[in-house]
């Protein structure tokens, strides 16, 4: 019989999720959460980090999953198409 390792899923404490249309006249946004909790709307990764920083998360590396998790889109997914 074969044994199968469980997929590894990472939580990560901050989440930025896909990428809004703003009002006209402004740019897009994403609605950032941090431990769970809805902190507002990033416009740029610099947002990201202020934002992490104030809540005492320092964010070294922003392609480590068990950080940061970008959802419908990545790092560099700040535009619409």
């Amino acid at each position: 019989m074969t044994e199968q390792a469980a997929p590894y899923i990472s939580h990560p404490r901050v989440l930025v999720l896909g990428l809004c249309p703003g009002k006209p006249g402004e740019p897009p946004f994403r609605i950032m959460e941090i431990d769970g909790q809805v902190i507002g709307a990033a416009r740029t990764i610099t947002d990201v980090l202020e934002a992490a920083a104030s809540h005492g998360i320092t964010i070294h590396d922003l392609d480590d999953p068990d950080v940061v998790r970008f959802v419908n889109g990545d790092k560099y997914t700040w535009t619409l198409h």
